[in-house]
């Protein structure tokens, strides 16, 4: 009798259960049966076998995506040195800035295109990397809007408490309107000198009102609160404007 060839170990049998990547047709390719007749050589490709190139990226984009040009400024900048500007200067994030001015952008009548915005995000802003989800497009604006609200309200707060002068209020309206109105260029919003001082001057209109207003807040019961002399609403008015 022949000896009979060699029965492979338990080890072999493991090692070839445990490489998942060895199947019966890769074994197959690998090692054709012998009375398999080879597979004729193909044949040239015709002109009408040719399949046809998938279509660029740049052709899948949306047209309205495309034409985006918005932060076009910020080609080559970072995420973490946007982040960080905004850090120093703002609540926002650079995340929460960028989307929520895209949901401002993309909005219709039926509401925004959080589905367009999320997908395309890294072709709309520079400094984003990855695509969202609609609901992560979803939470940052909401996060946005959260935090103009909380910002809001802190500083109406300090402008109508007294803890700062009318001077004071001033300096600091004119060191907020100045990051405000560089966040809005580096958007791609081109503002003339006389447009600038044209908002300089309502947003001055504005805090005089609110300073006013503030005082015969303060001022309901019409008592001054320096000497206590009850005082009528026509000089509480005249204190306030006084103090401007």
């Amino acid at each position: 009798m022949a000896d009979e060839p060699p029965r492979p170990s338990e080890n072999d049998n493991q090692d070839a259960e445990a490489d998942p990547t060895r199947t019966p047709d890769a074994d197959r390719e690998s090692n054709p049966p012998a009375d398999e007749p080879s597979a004729p050589d193909a044949e040239p490709e015709t002109e009408s076998d040719t399949e046809e190139e998938p279509e660029s990226d740049v052709e899948q984009v949306p047209d309205e995506v495309r034409k985006y040009e918005r932060f076009t400024k910020m080609d080559g900048a970072e995420y973490d040195r946007v982040n960080e500007f905004l850090r120093d200067r703002t609540y926002i994030t650079a995340r929460e800035w960028a989307i929520a001015r895209l949901c401002a952008d993309f909005r219709t009548e039926t509401g925004v295109e959080m589905t367009k915005i999320g997908e395309n995000l890294p072709e709309l802003v520079p400094f984003m990397t990855d695509t969202y989800t609609p609901q992560a497009v979803n939470q940052a604006r909401s996060s946005f809007e959260d935090k103009v609200r909380q910002a809001g309200a802190t500083f109406l707060y300090g402008a109508m408490s007294g803890f700062f002068t009318a001077e004071e209020l001033d300096d600091m309206m004119y060191e907020v309107t100045e990051v405000a109105k560089f966040l809005l260029e580096v958007e791609g919003v081109d503002l003339s000198v006389e447009e600038e001082l044209e908002a300089e001057d309502r947003i001055s209109g504005v805090m005089r009102e609110v300073r006013s207003a503030s005082e015969q807040l303060r001022h309901d019961e019409l008592e001054c609160p320096n000497c206590g002399h009850e005082m009528e609403a026509a000089e509480a008015d005249a204190s306030a404007e006084a103090d401007d």
